[in-house]
């Protein structure tokens, strides 16, 4: 076992040698001038200038993504560390309880949505190959424009273009182990891409990455369970890949078309279960995992056309197609960890085979968008307009094959209209509308039947009873959503502005978790001697009686953004409600309302010294209340899964040597959370913690070689996002080191 004071020695010993070999520029103590370029982001479906966009908008460009790269292949703990108001991710495949501004987080791949509104899953992020990534476009608060999914913000992962002329390859290789039993946590990484373009106006990009995982471990030293966020999936014994390709052929200097295609796989084999009783989640060593290996393969293609000379402006036309396949975790009984499973009608051994489930999704659509200039009514105004066709279907199976909710499928259709108006120098005026129409078709399906236990003063501490297999009826429904935004920016000098404003965004109910819970109550109870008492008259419910509607969120954000001299920063405030939930009642079938208010302030600075030496800060804090039992009063603290810890915050500082060498410093910290979350005064306190990382590169063989060092000392504390999912200990990472290099042909 390495200790954190030998790790530590060696890497001052490394960083004084380091000093020692650069040669500090003459001009090393005069300070820099930071020289912004214009940002754009499509936040508005249309590219706009971060300047005239009445959100907070984050753009973390290709620098920042391979500093990141250097500590973790996550896009999770990239956008954890750089984002103010994301959650510390899980450090699993699983983005459980990670949020922005505690709600839900529109993922999209060049503006392809990702997310499977029907079922909501969190398996997205932690997935993407960062290597494809040119820039990270992330626009806080509630937003439609892109439709469900977005109410506390959108990310936009935008991919790499080709680069002209002959082909250009890119190679980065990392090994990335545990210091606790570097042997057996071994993990091992090789990206390539490949791309240029051809004189007669092709262009193309090709990129692929595998790697994997052994074992995990806490700062203690203990080995982290394969599972520990009950069915999300792991961190350990994994293997991954990624494809993407890109074609793109230039008619002319205004109208090109891009075709899209991807691969994401991972592919998680467990050796044991996971004991989930306190004090902590581990791996229980006397029950070894039976089940399917945790599994993803999501298939993306999309085509897009562009036409920048259209007669009504500039023309993007997006068709896209995902089919995505999730695969979750066997897990058995256990009382009160795990006290429902679908029955294998043994009282003995109540747990299924088939207790695994898969889900499919597969979605389609076509999105329009223009972006008129109406000069010739207002110099500067514009328009951005279209609409939205998507269809998608939704089912989830247990590995026998049978169906564990109802098949879904929707048709939505959409038209949007977003209007931009610059009122003298200095102000900006943007404000739209979107209405949104949803047509659901719900399928009769029979939900099978499960075995579950609620506390008992007996010998077993618990009384079990069965759940019969339950008739849903399905039917057609038709709901939609109308929502509205409006803000403006003032340019207070041509480097800052003031921006605020009002925004509306929604979140569909989760149809596939309504249907699957449906019954699950001990109003439907059977003993185990007699699992099948229900008469005729009561093993059927109707969906209907569920009435989905959307949850729409209002966000209200005022706040300031710019440079002056050698500093760039943002500081804001905004303040997100909603007053219908998206909460199952399992006893009423219905969905409940929860009125809900969530505050916080973020912000984000970065101080040039000199040209060499750059310090910077990431600041985060959040809150929320929520109506417990429908009187209208917010009553109750939000759950940890909802806002985890208030304040969170990361120091870091960089600085390059004439000889190229460059030291990244990051210091992070999160503080504790115990509040009551109900009118009983329930507490499920969550520690806060500190930790820091260190990262050193070097120019070698006309490449880059890298070496980077999370939890430096090494330090054992909770993972707080991970400890949320189901109010139970899950300790983060302990000291991990990678070695890499990277080198462009």
């Amino acid at each position: 076992m390495i200790r954190p004071i030998s790790l530590a020695t060696s890497v001052t010993a490394l960083l004084v040698s380091s000093v020692a070999v650069a040669q500090v520029s003459p001009q090393a103590n005069a300070p820099a001038v930071i020289d912004l370029d214009t940002i754009t982001v499509t936040a508005a479906r249309a590219e706009r200038s971060t300047a005239e966009t009445p959100q907070s908008v984050q753009v973390l460009n290709r620098e920042q993504i391979e500093e990141q790269l250097k500590f973790s292949p996550n896009a999770a703990a990239a956008l954890g560390k750089l984002v103010p108001g994301y959650s510390t991710a899980t450090q699993t495949v699983s983005s459980a309880s990670e949020n922005y501004r505690g709600r839900d987080l529109l993922v999209m791949i060049d503006g392809v949505p990702m997310n499977t509104p029907l079922r909501d899953v969190s398996r997205i992020l932690a997935l993407i190959d960062l290597n494809t990534v040119e820039r990270i476009e992330v626009v806080s608060g509630a937003s439609s424009l892109y439709g469900a999914g977005a109410t506390g913000g959108t990310v936009n992962f935008i991919t790499k273009k080709a680069t002209d002329g002959k082909p250009t390859v890119t190679i980065n290789t990392a090994m990335r182990a545990f210091t606790q039993n570097v042997g057996r946590s071994l993990a091992p990484e090789l990206s390539a891409t490949v791309s240029g373009k051809v004189p007669n106006g092709f262009d193309y990009l090709l990129s692929g990455q595998i790697r994997g995982a052994g074992r995990t471990y806490d700062g203690a030293g203990r080995e982290l369970p394969s599972d520990g966020l009950l069915g999300q999936g792991g961190g350990d014994r994994y293997k991954a890949g990624n494809l993407l390709a890109k074609l793109g052929y230039d008619f002319d200097a205004s109208k090109r078309i891009e075709l899209n295609g991807s691969l994401i796989a991972f592919d998680q084999d467990p050796k044991y279960l996971t004991n989930y009783a306190a004090p902590f989640a581990r791996p229980d060593r006397t029950k070894p995992y039976t089940g399917q290996s945790v599994l993803e393969d999501t298939k993306s293609i999309s085509l897009r056309y562009t036409d920048s000379d259209f007669a009504l402006g500039k023309l993007s036309v997006l068709g896209f197609y995902n089919d995505i396949k999730k695969r979750f975790n066997f897990s058995t009984f256990s009382y009160p960890y795990n006290s429902q499973v679908y029955y294998s009608f043994n009282p003995a051994s109540p747990t299924s085979p088939a207790n695994q489930t898969t889900l499919y999704s597969q979605r389609g659509g076509v999105n329009v968008t223009i972006d008129t200039a109406l000069d010739r009514f207002l110099p500067g105004a514009k328009l951005t307009w279209g609409g939205d066709l998507i269809q998608e279907k939704t089912w989830q199976t247990l590995t026998s094959g049978q169906d564990v909710f109802t098949p879904l499928k929707q048709n939505t259709a959409a038209g949007f209209g977003q209007l931009q108006i610059p009122i003298g120098e200095r102000i900006v005026v943007r404000g739209g509308l979107r209405y949104e129409h949803f047509g659901l078709s719900v399928s009769n399906y029979t939900r099978p039947a499960a075995y579950a236990a609620v506390a008992a003063n007996n010998a077993l501490g618990y009384q079990p009873f069965v759940l019969p297999a339950l008739n849903v009826i399905g039917g057609d429904f038709d709901y939609s959503a109308l929502t509205a935004n409006l803000g403006a920016t003032v340019k207070l000098s041509e480097s800052s502005e003031v921006f605020g404003g009002f925004s509306q965004g929604f979140a569909l109910p989760d149809v596939g978790a309504f249907t699957r819970r449906a019954g699950i109550s001990t109003a439907f109870a059977c003993s185990v001697a007699r699992p099948d008492c229900l008469p005729a008259s009561r093993s059927t419910i109707s969906y209907s009686s569920i009435a989905p509607k959307a949850q729409i969120v209002n966000n209200y954000e005022l706040g300031v953004r710019g440079s002056y001299g050698a500093f760039k920063g943002s500081l804001s405030g905004y303040v997100s409600t909603s007053e219908d939930g998206v909460t199952f009642d399992s006893v009423t079938n219905t969905v409940s309302q929860q009125k809900e208010r969530i505050w916080g302030v973020e912000a984000t600075g970065d101080y040039a010294f000199t040209e060499q030496f750059t310090m910077g800060t990431v600041l985060s804090y959040r809150e929320g209340r929520y109506d417990t039992n429908g009187d209208g009063r917010l009553d109750s603290d939000l759950p940890n899964n909802r806002i985890g810890s208030p304040w969170r915050g990361m120091l870091y500082g960089s600085y390059r040597f004439v000889n190229g060498v460059q030291l990244r410093v990051e210091g992070e910290a999160f503080s504790e959370r115990d509040v009551a979350i109900d009118l009983r005064g329930t507490h499920y306190k969550l520690k806060g913690a500190a930790t820091m990382n260190v990262a050193l590169t070097a120019p070698v063989f006309s490449g880059e070689a890298y070496v980077a060092v999370n939890n430096l000392f090494d330090r054992a504390y909770q993972n707080p996002t991970a400890t949320s999912v189901r109010n139970l200990d899950n300790y983060a990472w302990g000291r991990t080191v990678t070695v890499g290099f990277k080198k462009t042909f």
